[in-house]
């Protein structure tokens, strides 16, 4: 990765908590900078950007089925998770 500056920076403030983006905070996304207000903020975007690019490359592979809609993956939908709630 290149050295990041803040004068090539494309936002002023942090897109998770609106403050004002610092320097120890930058990353390359996409071929532009973004800054976030702190390290933890820029680690939680990189590590949901992996995400979104894994989940693409699981979707483009042969034989790949998504689950049917309205349906969590590996819900048994016979059992009710409420029907022991007090009323």
């Amino acid at each position: 990765m290149r050295d990041l500056d803040m004068a090539d920076c494309i936002n002023e403030t942090c897109p998770w908590s609106g403050e004002p983006v610092q320097a120890d905070s930058l990353t390359e996304y996409d071929g532009c900078v973004v800054g976030f207000c702190n390290p933890g903020c820029r680690d939680k975007f990189e590590s949901a950007v992996r995400h979104f690019e894994a989940a693409k490359v699981t979707r483009a592979a042969p034989g790949f089925q998504p689950a049917p809609k309205g349906r969590a993956p590996g819900r048994d939908e016979s059992r009710s998770y409420t029907k022991d709630l007090p009323l």
